[in-house]
């Protein structure tokens, strides 16, 4: 009879005593249909996304968006833009566990916990203490005397957190916007459509990065003015270009790619290839690629 998104607490709890249905959030349908009851309410953004589609580019074999067409479009979820307003509907109950794991606490809440209530995900050690969680992906994390706290330990970023303060670490996420953007927009592993690189190590004068290439993926054939690369493989065999030079690297062994040597990297075999690359330089930024053969259209 109604859909109802996001009703305030005082309504919820009428709903849930009344014996009302709680959406899960899971939505089936012909995009036909959709389109069509999306352009009953705002037919602007239909063909605003419309537009973004059909003037789309490719990068790095991602599809992308045409960015203007697409931020003219309202933005609003679909259970505000459609649902609500739809006289389509049908709903199907269905008896079942169920959390769209939205928060930390939800992630408590499904983890294995101790006889204090402390759930760890990675080496965790609790002392005193009650109802933490904790995730960790290398550091070893130590609590001592804290409740009900919220530990999430990366690479590059720690999040030390209430567990229950949802909203607070979404205004948390908007300040770190506005004052460290980075951290918010880049993260270490970056995957491109051969594969992946991660830094592992950076300074002045030097960077050590973890690449893996897919089988069959091979990077551009390029150059750099202003450093060297030292590559060891730990995994799989790599086929290397260095200027007339062609190559196989196995594992346990390494090549040294000189300053201003055309070079290119590829893996011929069955298996992930895995290397260490150490680069050396006056200036080590992403920017110093010079390509001349590209797979993906970016020389």
């Amino acid at each position: 009879a109604r859909f109802v998104e996001k009703p305030d607490a005082v309504k919820a709890s009428d709903y849930v005593n009344s014996g009302y249905l709680w959406n899960s959030g899971n939505f089936m349908f012909p995009a036909s249909v959709l389109l069509d009851e999306y352009r009953k309410v705002d037919a602007a953004s239909v063909e605003a996304v419309t537009n973004a589609v059909n003037n789309a580019g490719r990068d790095l074999g991602f599809v992308t968006l045409e960015p203007e067409a697409f931020g003219s479009a309202k933005a609003i979820s679909i259970d505000y833009a459609v649902m609500e307003k739809t006289a389509r509907a049908a709903v199907v109950p269905v008896s079942c566990g169920w959390s769209d794991v939205g928060s930390w606490h939800a992630v408590w809440e499904l983890s294995d916990k101790d006889a204090q209530g402390n759930a760890a995900h990675g080496a965790a050690v609790f002392e005193d203490s009650r109802n933490c969680n904790v995730t960790t992906d290398q550091a070893l994390v130590a609590l001592e005397g804290v409740d009900d706290l919220v530990v999430v330990a990366t690479a590059d970023a720690v999040l030390v957190s209430r567990q229950k303060d949802a909203n607070g670490l979404k205004r948390l996420v908007t300040k770190l916007k506005a004052v460290a953007p980075k951290v918010t927009e880049e993260h270490l592993k970056v995957h491109r459509p051969w594969g992946s690189y991660q830094s592992v190590d950076n300074g002045e004068r030097h960077q050590v990065k973890r690449i893996v290439v897919k089988p069959g993926g091979r990077l551009s054939l390029q150059k750099h003015h202003h450093r060297a690369e030292h590559w060891i493989v730990v995994r799989g065999a790599a086929r290397v270009t260095v200027n007339e030079t062609v190559k196989t690297v196995h594992e346990n062994e390494s090549i040294y790619i000189p300053m201003g040597a055309v070079h290119r990297m590829e893996n011929p075999g069955k298996i992930m290839l895995e290397l260490i690359e150490v680069q050396t330089g006056s200036y080590l930024g992403e920017d110093d690629i010079i390509r001349i053969e590209d797979d993906y259209q970016r020389a």
